[in-house]
């Protein structure tokens, strides 16, 4: 989930320019858009922790190679969102953005009414006066730029404080899964342009994540030329 700025003047589309050359006749419009899981910037984001877990994961060394290496892959993205926990957040942070969303909404709806109260005075008050007036919503207008930045802010630590520990507890599932089930390398699925269903494990680290992660996964056939453990042992 991520927040970015609309402005709704024309030829102007971001924040950081609504209030610089901006004309008086212009009130901005601030909105954010809640995107999903799915949007670039958290694709590129879960990109990122992938390649943290592949480094946390990955067991490989000289003599995997030549036994030829089992391979898993994990959706790094939906085994976090898709926990209990993930949606949780998820509705968290909904409820968040929708509460300032209002509170924006509010002081933009209160701005416009100063702006179109000044345009209806314009020939009645004298030009000082209605620069003054044209002054001080300008100013106005800076601290609501001020107020979205801190909401930003906001909800993209409260983002953090709800995921990261979603995350860090899917990958030391992760880890589990690759030790007991005799993977070599465990990559993120969003790397990769194909795989065999039977190597995803993406649905089986959400579901031992929502049963608390105690779950045991089948263990790894023991190595070759291992002696296979007595009955009753």
């Amino acid at each position: 989930m991520v927040w970015t700025a609309v402005h709704s003047a024309p030829g102007e589309s971001r924040l950081a320019v609504a209030f610089g050359e901006r004309h008086p006749s212009e009130v901005p419009h601030l909105t954010w858009t809640f995107e999903a899981a799915n949007s670039p910037r958290m694709q590129r984001l879960f990109f990122v922790l992938g390649a943290v877990l592949l480094a946390l994961v990955s067991t490989t060394d000289a003599r995997a190679e030549q036994a030829g290496m089992k391979v898993g892959v994990v959706d790094v993205q939906r085994a976090v969102m898709q926990t209990e926990d993930g949606l949780r957040a998820t509705a968290t942070l909904k409820k968040l953005f929708d509460s300032r969303q209002q509170e924006l909404n509010r002081k933009q709806a209160d701005l416009q009414k100063q702006k179109e109260d000044i345009d209806k005075q314009a020939r009645a008050i004298s030009k000082d006066a209605y620069t003054k007036r044209m002054e001080d919503l300008q100013k106005q207008l800076m601290e609501l730029q001020a107020v979205f930045v801190d909401y930003n802010k906001e909800l993209e630590k409260k983002q953090k404080e709800l995921t990261d520990p979603v995350f860090e507890k899917i990958v030391g599932i992760v880890k589990r899964i690759a030790t007991t089930e005799g993977f070599d390398l465990v990559v993120d699925k969003a790397t990769v342009a194909y795989v065999r269903t039977d190597l995803d494990i993406t649905d089986k680290c959400i579901t031992l994540y929502n049963s608390g992660g105690s779950a045991s996964p089948t263990p790894a056939p023991a190595p070759s030329g291992a002696p296979a453990p007595s009955a009753g042992h």
